[in-house]
């Protein structure tokens, strides 16, 4: 009898594990919440996407049918080569890349130099620098867009790629103060006992800075990279300000996607078929997004592994 009252307390001990968990393990129940709440925060998020997308393949009819909400009765790819002729897009995707991945690059080697001077040496005036960087972060920079635009007339700048190029030589790029603050942290957390012990071997500064801070800052630099070329690709006002429309890029282009449109397709010259309609203008933005839909799922894995380790959340 006692040893049926002990194989009974251990049959409720085990599913008292596998519903409730033990120390080593979540049990069920919390395993179905948590992915639960998973599901439902990422359906939050890709609820907008998947929309655009179906949306994008639906036909006119289908549009006009209230009966087709997610599965469109033919995949219509005509919305696709229309948002792709309008948007003149293999010429506005290269500027577009140009535009954001030049800065990017830039911006995130000099950041890098800028954070580790910050992080590793002491001057008079560190801590009036730290506030003039805060400060070109939270300015906004609609307040500063007339100085710098009146600044590049002058020097010959305005609509020519340089004219972003040149504020991320300087450490002035788009955000750069965050980048600065990322990279500070990093260098703070590297111990200084490897430099101390280079320095005893005879290695110069920049010798230190190349072989030792660098390769333990490859988090920040991909974090940087990645963020940078968002923003900069999202980025219209000060693009539109500082090109003058001498460099088209997708996002330009999406603004003014109803007028290209109508001058490729005139209403009064094409059929119904060929108006401008929901799916078409989704089609435009799909094709807006997907180069970084694409750059993130290449470098997803590295992504993921520098926000861990870098603390940064997106935005």
């Amino acid at each position: 009898m006692e040893r049926n009252l002990t194989l009974k307390n251990i049959d409720l001990f085990k599913i008292r594990s596998f519903l409730l968990g033990s120390r080593t393990s979540y049990g069920l129940i919390f395993n179905v919440a948590l992915y639960l709440l998973l599901i439902a925060i990422g359906f939050v998020y890709i609820y907008p996407l998947l929309f655009m997308f179906v949306t994008s393949l639906k036909s006119p009819s289908d549009l006009l049918n209230p009966m087709v909400q997610w599965v469109p009765s033919t995949i219509h790819m005509g919305n696709y080569e229309k948002a792709f002729r309008v948007l003149n897009y293999p010429t506005t995707l290269v500027s577009s890349i140009l535009v954001s991945v030049i800065p990017s690059l830039i911006t995130a080697a000099v950041c890098s130099l800028v954070g580790y001077g910050l992080a590793r040496y002491k001057f008079f005036g560190k801590n009036l620098i730290f506030a003039l960087i805060m400060a070109t972060f939270i300015i906004p920079p609609q307040n500063t867009v007339i100085p710098q635009m009146l600044t590049y007339k002058d020097l010959g700048l305005l609509g020519n790629i340089f004219a972003l190029i040149l504020p991320a030589m300087f450490g002035q790029g788009y955000r750069s103060a965050i980048f600065i603050l990322i990279f500070y942290q990093t260098f703070q957390s590297l111990p200084k006992v490897l430099e101390e012990a280079a320095r005893l071997d005879g290695a110069s500064d920049l010798k230190i800075f190349l072989q030792i801070a660098l390769p333990s800052a490859v988090p920040a630099f991909i974090i940087s990279i990645i963020f940078s070329t968002v923003w900069y690709w999202n980025e219209t006002y000060i693009t539109v300000i500082f090109l003058e429309g001498g460099i088209q890029t997708l996002p330009m282009q999406l603004t003014k996607f109803t007028q290209a449109y109508e001058n490729l397709y005139p209403p009064g010259m094409v059929n119904i078929f060929d108006r401008l309609n929901e799916a078409v203008k989704l089609a435009g933005t799909f094709l807006n997004v997907l180069p970084l839909l694409v750059m993130y799922f290449i470098m997803q894995r590295w992504f993921v592994e520098s926000v861990e380790r870098t603390g940064v959340t997106g935005e």
